[in-house]
């Protein structure tokens, strides 16, 4: 991202709390406030005319160039080559300019960080080098289920090819054998999702601007340089460093634009799905942005705008039927992010 000429700074625990003193940095290294702060996001991600007006373009259905059925997905995802390639990169694990050559009964589990459906994430330490600590996220390899496998696989590529970008956790690299698939993470603060509880109070305007830079650089990097899209974008997946970045995680249902049909109803959470997504089987990387504004809207009010307890139908009809979420006027928003957000 050299060619960026902005940098976005640390979100240090004060700046969560208060936000003071979140400012973008300038390419003369003078503060001043990101220039895109009034800019629909899906203008970095489509090359829309800036001049167009983010309001009255109407969200139009992307076209079905480029697309292909669902079966031709299963069928174009090789399991096999893919496979091949991450058994070669299997136990080379890369920690900033030193590489070196591993095993797994190399590092000792200091203790489980977290789980998920299909993963559990453990604090990893090198036996003889303490210096190396790692987050690792740990699956089971399928032997029936070639769905489960290839969500691995997806999740293992799209890691292991965006070292480059500092907005997605970096991956030391990574374990692959018969059986299970190790990767090899930095170790993270927490998510936005776990800050938010342990918080009990909405993010400052300033640290949501940080989350959206970091995250649209994130998902433009992937489909720029990838041609991927994440189609999983919620807090959860959203992490905070200690030294106080955002980075965007879980690629498990990350799909290349050209396959992004297949399953598309089933894949991701429902309640930050966009409603192309659940009325249509054809989309773009635009639904990650709609994922994007409904996070921000919960990391800024503090709730979700639709109630959890409700079923998936429900929440399925008022995606597709309601207005999308505006945020409430009893906050003070500035002019500027409220643009931002409705832009969707």
């Amino acid at each position: 991202m050299s060619n960026v000429p902005w940098s976005v700074g640390p979100i240090s625990p004060l700046q969560v709390m208060t936000g003071v003193g979140m400012y973008v940095s300038g390419s003369d290294g003078q503060p001043r406030r990101t220039v895109i702060r009034c800019q629909r996001p899906t203008a970095l991600l489509t090359g829309r005319n800036r001049s167009e007006s983010p309001i009255t373009r109407p969200r139009s259905r992307p076209s079905d160039a480029g697309l292909s059925s669902p079966t031709e997905e299963s069928n174009t995802f090789d399991l096999e080559s893919i496979q091949k390639e991450l058994e070669l990169k299997s136990g080379v694990l890369k920690f900033g300019d030193e590489t070196i050559t591993a095993k797994m009964d190399d590092f000792v589990n200091e203790g489980l960080l977290g789980s998920g459906t299909c993963s559990v994430v453990y604090r990893m330490r090198h036996r003889t080098r303490f210096d190396l600590l790692m987050a690792v996220k740990c699956m089971r390899r399928s032997s029936t289920c070639q769905e489960e496998n290839k969500r691995i696989m997806m999740d293992l590529k799209v890691v292991t090819i965006s070292y480059d970008c500092e907005f997605i956790v970096e991956c030391f690299g990574i374990f692959f054998t018969e059986g299970d698939v190790w990767i090899c993470m930095e170790v993270m603060s927490t998510c936005l999702d776990k800050l938010l509880h342990d918080l009990q109070r909405p993010f400052p305007e300033r640290v949501l601007g940080k989350i959206t830079v970091s995250i649209t650089i994130a998902l433009d990097y992937l489909k720029r340089k990838h041609n991927v899209m994440h189609r999983d974008v919620k807090p959860s997946n959203m992490l905070l460093s200690y030294q106080g970045v955002v980075k965007l995680c879980d690629f498990g249902i990350s799909g290349k634009l050209k396959d992004s049909i297949a399953r598309s109803r089933q894949l991701g959470c429902i309640g930050y799905m966009a409603p192309e997504r659940l009325e249509t089987p054809v989309y773009d990387v635009r639904a990650d942005i709609w994922s994007l504004g409904i996070s921000l809207y919960e990391l800024a009010t503090g709730s979700f705008p639709y109630k959890r307890t409700e079923i998936e139908f429900a929440i399925m009809s008022k995606i597709i039927s309601d207005p999308p979420p505006s945020l409430p006027h009893h906050i003070p928003f500035s002019p500027a992010f409220r643009h931002f957000v409705d832009c969707w």
